[in-house]
């Protein structure tokens, strides 16, 4: 368990914050924070609150708070989409990663949050179902605990396995047993979040919190969440068994996360082994 001595003493754990996120990162130490899993308001796409706006110079002193808190090893999980302005998209995710990277981040993964699913159609184009999620490390990773129950098109087991050597021969190794399920790909697909439990517009999934949560900790660590809008890290984290900060500058949605916050049930995640 943590020590409050160790991520701040102006901050409390386990506790959502309704205060602005540079503020309250500015009260956690250096190399405090395990991990962090968010969404921020990409490109003022939705009127998420009168408090703040959101663009390109909000976001760079937030990136490199964030470089600051983080362990060596720690993982920012970045769920982020563009806006379509005059009929381009806006390009802010990328920009942000790249500024990431300036930040010291290494940019470890590119994923895809693929949504069952879609709101806005667009008359002359595809239908909009994904957002990216950028896996930044700082320095080396420290933790991945890779996720299992991609099925195998086969599972079986050989003797021997040939490989064709560049002079043509062939050589021959120890065989295999291939598993029945494998590790997932980097493209995760949820059904979208809503309002339909919750008065916020742009819920991420439960289950795709949690799958970050288990891929990139482990028990008993600390993950924050300096946009936690509704809770959903904050829930996430109880049923995984991690600490958790969240910092929500918005009152409406800070009441939000409280309340749903009382109301958790407890329970259990359907990955109970990590």
């Amino acid at each position: 368990m943590y020590k409050l001595e160790q991520i701040g003493d102006k901050v409390e754990l386990n506790k959502i914050h309704n205060i602005d996120c540079i503020e309250g990162m500015k009260k956690l130490d250096d190399n405090s924070i395990d991990c962090v899993v968010t969404s921020p308001p990409y490109d003022n796409l939705r009127d998420y609150t009168n408090e703040a706006k959101w663009n390109f110079e909000v976001f760079k002193p937030i990136a490199k708070e964030l470089f600051r808190v983080i362990k060596d090893g720690g993982v920012v999980v970045w769920v982020v989409g563009d806006a379509t302005i005059k009929g381009s998209e806006t390009g802010t995710s990328f920009k942000q990663a790249l500024y990431f990277k300036e930040c010291g981040f290494k940019l470890h993964d590119t994923m895809i949050y693929s949504k069952k699913g879609f709101r806005f159609p667009f008359p002359n184009r595809y239908h909009q179902v994904f957002e990216y999620m950028f896996i930044l490390v700082k320095n080396k990773l420290k933790t991945f605990n890779g996720i299992i129950d991609r099925k195998n098109k086969h599972s079986y087991f050989t003797n021997k396995a040939m490989k064709r050597e560049k002079d043509g021969s062939k050589t021959y190794r120890k065989g295999f047993q291939r598993q029945e399920f494998g590790k997932r790909y980097n493209i995760w697909n949820y059904s979208i979040g809503g309002k339909k439990n919750f008065n916020h517009p742009a819920i991420f999934p439960l289950q795709l919190v949690k799958d970050h949560i288990i891929s990139w900790s482990n028990k008993g660590e600390l993950i924050l969440d300096p946009f936690i809008g509704s809770g959903t890290t904050a829930v996430a984290c109880k049923e995984l068994q991690r600490n958790y900060i969240g910092f929500e500058i918005s009152k409406e949605y800070y009441n939000m996360s409280e309340d749903r916050l009382e109301k958790w049930n407890g329970q259990r995640c359907l990955f109970t082994t990590i």
